[in-house]
């Protein structure tokens, strides 16, 4: 980050400064990640019951803020210099971005075997990435400038790096939104999933099904199972648990067993705590 923030500075490269730039924001990032991820090791307790999970999914919303405001700026950086294009030194250019692009191909190797899997990682994975396409543009406006004289490149290579690290982190932001609002995680297919439940042997019907994730790799379900009387329900919950797990990889279930009679209860309710007769069930019921 330094060698290039120097190097920007004296070769005159916006592409070599909006890099640095790029790199302090990962500075930020990566600190930010490393102590999400220690942070969301700490056990549950009476007032955080599911832990601090969900801190690695805020981090990555706040990684997908910053990469895109670092990518306005430099946009806008780039279209005034577009105008007004000024001497850069190429050569010089050149070489700083390979020594950069070599240090961040290898902090993304480091990143890449999580950043699937994890969207913290993944913010953070695609801080270094925009780092290394920023390198590689850097080393080609270099080139072009060496080469041809042209010092535009230098503001057309910026601007469009910043584009593609935008397009990156717009869905890191919309993913991380997604888990923070509870939304049904992108992989999984609600409808599937009822449609598995409703298919198991003794069960009638499912309503008030919810999926949801705590935090990356960790998949949440609740769901209310109807059954016909005389179903044992401990082989209905171990099938319905065992067919979610196997077809969905979802581990964290929460399931209500009820009866066609309870369904028709609730169908009929009385006022709390009154004793009421109901018709068609032909039973007198207690509903509190």
């Amino acid at each position: 980050m330094f060698a290039e923030a120097i190097g920007g500075w004296l070769t005159n490269s916006l592409a070599l400064l909006a890099d640095a730039g790029h790199m302090l924001t990962d500075v930020a990032a990566l600190a930010l990640t490393l102590a999400a991820i220690w942070f969301a090791a700490r056990p549950a307790n009476a007032q955080k019951t599911f832990g601090y999970y969900r801190l690695e999914i805020l981090a990555a919303f706040v990684n997908g803020i910053a990469l895109v405001l670092i990518s306005l700026w430099v946009i806008y950086e780039a279209y005034e210099r577009f105008h007004s294009p000024p001497e850069v030194k190429g050569l010089q250019l050149t070489i700083i971005a390979v020594g950069g692009l070599v240090v961040n191909i290898i902090a993304a190797f480091l990143l890449h075997s999580d950043h699937q899997h994890d969207l913290n990682m993944r913010g953070a994975w695609l801080h270094v990435m925009g780092d290394v396409l920023g390198s590689i543009t850097a080393i080609v406006a270099g080139g072009l400038i060496v080469a041809f004289g042209w010092t535009w490149a230098d503001a057309v290579c910026s601007a469009l790096i910043s584009l593609i690290i935008i397009f990156g982190a717009w869905r890191l932001i919309r993913e991380s939104v997604n888990v923070l609002l509870e939304g049904t995680p992108a992989h999984i297919n609600l409808q599937a999933v009822e449609e598995t439940i409703r298919n198991t042997e003794a069960v009638e019907d499912v309503h008030d099904l919810h999926i949801w994730t705590i935090t990356s790799g960790i998949e949440a379900l609740s769901v209310h199972i109807v059954h016909a009387e005389q179903t044992a329900q401990a082989e209905l919950l171990r099938r319905v648990r065992n067919r979610i797990h196997d077809e969905f990889g979802i581990d964290h279930l929460t399931i209500q067993l009820e009866m066609l009679e309870d369904e028709q209860i609730e169908a009929h309710p009385c006022f709390s705590g009154a004793n009421c007769f109901d018709s068609d069930m032909k039973v007198k019921t207690s509903v509190s």
